[in-house]
């Protein structure tokens, strides 16, 4: 189905709208915008029960639809996970402004001063599915670092995510940032057209499946920022602590099988396999979470189902977790850079030099060691919240804070100052002096 005229004017026209207040934001002062996002904290809390509610209908809708248990557990939104989605508001409230920064500032001669200095990337266009609470997050990132956003969030959250930008726009009425600045497109056609509005939207960030993102990246001329699949691993070196590997496993297993910072595979060295995986077996089926293992796995675990290829290659994000036994580190690291998403992968071991090879050697945007895979989070890393985790291989990675959201310009400025006086047989030299 394709959108009809008079709603693709209305959607340049709301485009036009937020490229215009995004304009008039990315010149406020640090202040105007930590009183914005103050007023937001504050309007979500004053409309914390009807973004319940709402949040209820869409939840009931969603069961009568058969939504898939993963998703459904993205969509609730109870009164504990919104209070601390606002507590992560006032948090970017607190951060340090990532717009004006200056990053270089040199004289290149007298009187002849460059500088290079972070501003607002625009206007971001952020697609995502079924969690509400990631508007708010969105909202209050793209806010703190001048930029105008247009959301899109999934069908299935479309009444929680309508209350959630009502109260943002109630909340931002009453300071200095036009509430124009944060717009929300409710149909699945609108998400086409969004993509071809490159005079407007400066980048594309869409949350899914990597079918999905592939997708948005192969309709669009605008730069898109892909958060992809969640295929995270945890290896079990040799050398690993028992006790401190089943419980890290069990955290970033059952923690919340549904995020996509939750891992999917469990790689285990041979000279471990017999003591570890019956050990941790018996943990993990006492919480129901079910094993599929590859045939070494199977030789110690008789009783559960066979692995297949198609496993590897699987986000689960539900209580089903994969395990293959391999035979060295180098295995391990070789497995999760053919099978991994680039999301998050862990090692857990006693042995430093293998740790350090395992963080050079996996090509991921978080690799870690001796701790659990769900720590990759933004406001768990200090950035207050985040617009998404990106997979791709170039910055920013990761986490996607303030940082992520802005770029750079270079500003000069001289007095008469022209080329010609640098070139030629009497060229005169720069000076290149840093400030």
């Amino acid at each position: 189905m394709t959108i009809s005229g008079e709603d693709l004017s209305n959607l340049i026209a709301v485009a036009k709208k937020t490229r215009l207040a995004a304009l008039k934001l990315a010149v406020l002062s640090t202040d105007a915008k930590n009183q914005a996002i103050e007023a937001i904290a504050q309007a979500l809390e004053a409309a914390k029960d009807e973004i319940l509610q709402a949040n209820v209908a869409d939840c009931q809708r969603a069961t009568t639809e058969g939504i898939a248990k993963p998703l459904y557990k993205r969509l609730q939104l109870d009164e504990h996970k919104l209070r601390d989605t606002i507590t992560g508001v006032r948090d970017v409230g607190k951060l340090a402004d990532p717009v004006g920064a200056i990053q270089i500032h040199r004289e290149l001669d007298k009187g002849l001063i460059l500088k290079r200095v972070t501003c607002p990337l625009g206007v971001l266009g952020v697609i995502f599915e079924a969690r509400p609470e990631a508007a708010i997050q969105i909202v209050t990132l793209a806010i703190k670092s001048g930029n105008g956003i247009i959301l899109k969030g999934g069908k299935e959250a479309t009444r929680s995510c309508e209350a959630i930008v009502k109260a943002i726009k109630q909340g931002l009425s009453q300071t200095a940032v036009n509430p124009d600045v944060v717009q929300l497109l409710t149909t699945r056609e609108e998400i086409l057209e969004l993509l071809k509005l490159d005079k407007y939207v400066d980048l594309i960030i869409p949350r899914g499946s990597n079918s999905f993102v592939r997708f948005v990246q192969e309709n669009t001329r605008i730069p898109v920022l892909g958060h992809a699949d969640g295929i995270c691993h945890l290896y079990v070196d040799k050398a690993a602590d028992i006790e401190k590997a089943i419980a890290i496993t069990v955290d970033a297993k059952t923690g919340y099988p549904a995020a996509c910072n939750a891992i999917e595979t469990l790689l285990v060295h041979t000279s471990i396999a017999q003591e570890f995986l019956p050990k941790i077996a018996e943990t993990l089926q006492k919480v129901n979470v079910e094993l599929r293992g590859d045939a070494r796995s199977r030789e110690i675990l008789s009783s559960i189902a066979a692995a297949t290829e198609e496993d590897w290659e699987t986000e689960y994000s539900d209580l089903i977790l994969s395990m293959k036994v391999v035979d060295s580190l180098e295995d391990a690291i070789a497995h999760i850079n053919d099978y991994g998403s680039k999301h998050t992968d862990a090692i857990i071991t006693e042995d430093a030099e293998a740790a350090e090879s395992f963080l050079a050697l996996v090509n991921a945007a978080g690799v870690y060691h001796n701790c659990s895979t769900r720590f990759a989070d933004g406001f768990r890393y200090g950035f207050g919240a985040e617009v998404g985790i990106s997979t791709q291989q170039m910055p920013p990675r990761g986490p996607v804070g303030l940082e992520g959201l802005v770029t750079y310009k270079y500003q000069m400025t001289g007095n008469g100052h022209i080329v010609a006086t640098y070139t030629g047989a009497d060229a005169k030299p720069f000076i290149h002096r840093d400030l």
